[in-house]
């Protein structure tokens, strides 16, 4: 088990990491700056930190390879990740405001309320007059 719990930006860096993996086999550093927009020597340091920390193990011009405790952090936070955009496109929110939501709330929501949203999401799919009815009764209460 790490040492430490990952910060934030390193939860961004191992989801990033983990998603480039599933779709190319592999993650370089110039990808996952490419792709997060910020600098190659940024993303160098952090790839140092997360390989400290135990979440990575890096072989420079090799790429990066998720420990089993990266990957396990990484699927968790694309799990969370999912849920939340679950229960926003449920709410009809548009995408532009799901993301930036997404992005602003995912690291500090506790794994118990994570999981109350994924039940009230699973229970409005289960219950499509109920969220058919909730979402009219929104609409009629916008301010």
């Amino acid at each position: 088990m790490p040492v430490a719990t990952p910060s934030q930006s390193a939860e961004d860096y191992l989801e990033r990491i983990h998603e480039l993996i599933e779709e190319k086999g592999y993650a370089r550093v110039v990808d996952i700056a490419s792709s997060l927009k910020v600098r190659q020597a940024s993303v160098t340091s952090m790839v140092q930190k997360l390989g400290d920390l135990g979440f990575l193990k890096y072989e420079k011009y090799r790429g990066l390879i998720l420990t089993d405790e990266g990957r396990d952090v990484a699927r968790r936070i694309k799990r969370r990740h999912e849920t939340l955009a679950r229960f926003f496109s449920l709410l009809e929110l548009n995408e532009d405001t799901q993301r930036r939501d997404i992005e602003g709330i995912e690291h500090h929501l506790s794994g118990e309320t994570l999981a109350a949203l994924a039940a009230l999401a699973r229970y409005f799919e289960e219950n499509p007059k109920v969220l058919e009815k909730y979402l009219k009764f929104r609409e009629q209460t916008a301010v």
